[in-house]
């Protein structure tokens, strides 16, 4: 079996979940940390503080290789937002930090285009950063943020879901942010991101691997209406973020089809299915778990549809796929 036969996987490109997970926990049972999944949850009295931290990964590698960091901004955003979003908390401000081997004028200005792009979308104040040069530690760039929000404490989601909830799933916009290293190994192992991309309206494979994250603050009042029980954001580790809702069994079975760059990957890489979808969003980037009797509703207004449901046990199925 050639190399470009060979099976692909996240822990085989770089990224093993089970070991970062691993390395998580230590680092939290070490420090300790706010309540909640997706975003640390302080109490100040009659509200929350939440508060969010992430960055773009490897993701500005294909950005570097094409010279287009215009986008990357918007992930920055997207990434911090989507979570406090998950726990019900609205965002409204954030800041970044932009670390160099050596400082650049023009990736810089494009980088700050971006975030303002994504505070836009979000409907966030951008208070302010740092750039830091550190050519002994930085090789490119690295740029990640922290995101604050505040939220009524009856507003934040109880962060449970219950057996008989519906699942309500809203679409990505493609790759988003997270898996970014399985797919840049299975994009290039017979190619370049500058070759033609055959699907979609771009020009090139890469443009599709940048395509920004979606933002979700939208969904916060529509879920807060229709009394929703917990969120999540589908990011690293894919599917398997539905156990953040709880203790539970979620049963997915009309999820939104994946675009065409998940297609591509899988082709190109040899991934299995379960691989796909413990990795990547696959086509759906939030979903919700609340009371069957409301999910068409929220579903209408948010554009997005019941795709499953929670039973008792435990675990993740995705068409079929025990994840």
């Amino acid at each position: 079996m050639s190399d470009d036969d060979e099976e692909l996987t996240y822990a085989s490109a770089g990224v093993d979940i089970g070991e970062s997970e691993a390395a998580t926990a230590a680092l939290v049972g070490a420090v300790g940390e706010g309540t909640g999944d997706y975003a640390g949850l302080l109490d100040i009295g009659d509200r929350y503080l939440g508060l969010a931290t992430d960055g773009v990964g490897t993701k500005l590698l294909v950005a570097e290789a094409l010279g287009d960091y215009s986008t990357v901004g918007i992930d920055c955003i997207a990434m911090n937002a989507n979570d406090l979003v998950a726990a019900g908390v609205r965002p409204v401000a954030f800041v970044d930090y932009l670390a160099v081997d050596e400082p650049d004028e023009d990736f810089a200005e494009q980088v700050g285009e971006g975030l303002a792009v994504g505070a836009e979308r979000a409907g966030i104040e951008l208070v302010g950063g740092e750039t830091a040069v550190m050519p002994e530690v930085i090789t490119g760039l690295d740029l990640a943020g922290t995101c604050a929000g505040l939220a009524a404490k009856e507003a934040v989601f109880p962060g449970q879901a219950e057996v008989g909830d519906a699942l309500v799933g809203v679409p990505s916009s493609g790759i988003h942010s997270n898996g970014l290293t399985l797919a840049r190994e299975a994009v290039t192992r017979q190619g370049s991101y500058t070759d033609p991309c055959p699907f979609g309206d771009y020009d090139r494979l890469g443009d599709a691997l940048l395509e920004p994250t979606r933002i979700y603050t939208d969904l916060l009042d529509p879920m807060r209406e229709h009394g929703v029980h917990a969120a999540a954001h589908v990011t690293g580790g894919g599917w398997t973020n539905l156990d953040r809702l709880g203790d539970a069994r979620y049963v997915v079975e009309e999820p939104f089809d994946p675009q065409p760059v998940f297609d591509f990957v899988q082709e190109a890489g040899n991934v299995a299915d379960e691989e796909m979808y413990r990795t990547f969003n696959m086509g759906t980037g939030f979903v919700a778990a609340l009371d069957r009797s409301d999910a068409e509703s929220l579903a209408a207004a948010v554009d997005g549809r019941v795709i499953g449901r929670v039973e008792s046990g435990s675990g993740v199925s995705v068409r079929g796929l025990d994840l």
